[in-house]
């Protein structure tokens, strides 16, 4: 059964980044312009939100325990307990306008993450950049003139990593050498037509296929290995922006939306946007990787890598 369900009327103004822990069988996701991240727990229907002080984009989870939260203050830890964030590192303070975005986490526990220029005075300049952060703390720059960084997944023989630019509504490929975390040979591996809406968030399923949430086109589009649509699943709010699989089996497909640029119009006849959903694609994910054991209390960002 592939019909999407609303699972939580959370109402987001900006819901982004959802995340499922395998290990305490929760959901993480957060609203960007609420500066804040849900906890959800299905088995108990615990809902809870947490307020971070800052604007939040992305969380990953960190093998320690507690979160990497990719904010507008650069990479920050968020000790979940006391409710603290520790800043870390800010690969761009001389571009205030710009931020981090979606965040993911290869299998040898290294960090990605991309920025953009969050203002409509310097949306598609291509300001922004893809970050990777290794397990020793050194921070890389991996791409420049970016116009807006989202999805980042894996093939499941972590031979293919595939990063979205908005920015130009593309998709791309690179070869991956998950050992040593070097891309080489990128390439186009999507241009979606324009009904289809703008890629954002992206998650890798178990067979390979990639899922790519698409703002503006009410839908969620499965592309195969080769980049052709193989899945199509209609959303009920205009803005999809990010997909995760969750759940026990790694079954259930979770979908954040947002209301963010609807007019009051739009959102009338959208009730649901910025809710969660949810779908039985007939497909498993895999678990997600935590960021690798060391405290990155010692992070570098040589001159040569600044952007």
């Amino acid at each position: 059964m592939t019909e999407v369900e609303r699972v939580l009327a959370t109402q987001c103004e900006l819901g982004e980044g959802p995340l499922w822990d395998a290990a305490t069988q929760t959901l993480y996701f957060v609203d960007i312009r609420g500066r804040c991240y849900y906890r959800w727990s299905p088995a108990t229907a615990a809902l809870r939100r947490v307020d971070v002080g800052v604007t939040v984009a992305a969380l990953t989870l960190r093998a320690e325990g507690g979160l990497l939260l990719a904010t507008s203050a650069g990479l920050q830890a968020w000790d979940e307990a006391a409710g603290r964030l520790t800043p870390l590192v800010n690969p761009e303070p001389d571009r205030p306008l710009n931020r981090f975005n979606d965040a993911a986490v290869d299998r040898c526990g290294r960090w990605w993450a991309g920025t953009y220029g969050d203002a409509p005075s310097v949306w598609g300049q291509r300001l922004g950049a893809l970050y990777c952060l290794q397990p020793d703390g050194h921070l890389r720059t991996i791409e420049t003139e970016v116009g807006c960084a989202n999805g980042i997944g894996w093939s499941p023989d972590d031979k293919t990593m595939y990063f979205t630019d908005s920015g130009v509504r593309t998709i791309y490929a690179y070869d991956f050498d998950l050992p040593s975390g070097e891309v080489s040979n990128r390439r186009v591996f999507v241009q979606p037509p324009p009904e289809f809406g703008t890629p954002d968030g992206l998650t890798v399923d178990a067979e390979g296929g990639v899922w790519s949430a698409c703002w503006g086109g009410g839908q969620v589009v499965c592309y195969d290995p080769a980049g052709r649509p193989a899945r199509i699943l209609r959303i009920p709010a205009p803005n999809p922006t990010s997909v995760m699989f969750g759940g026990p089996q790694l079954d259930q497909l979770f979908i954040t939306s947002a209301w963010d640029g609807l007019t009051p119009a739009q959102r009338a006849a959208a009730p649901l946007a910025g809710d969660v959903f949810v779908a039985m694609p007939g497909v498993r994910g895999r678990p997600e990787p935590r960021c690798g054991s060391v405290s990155y209390t010692h992070l570098t960002l040589p001159t040569s890598d600044l952007v």
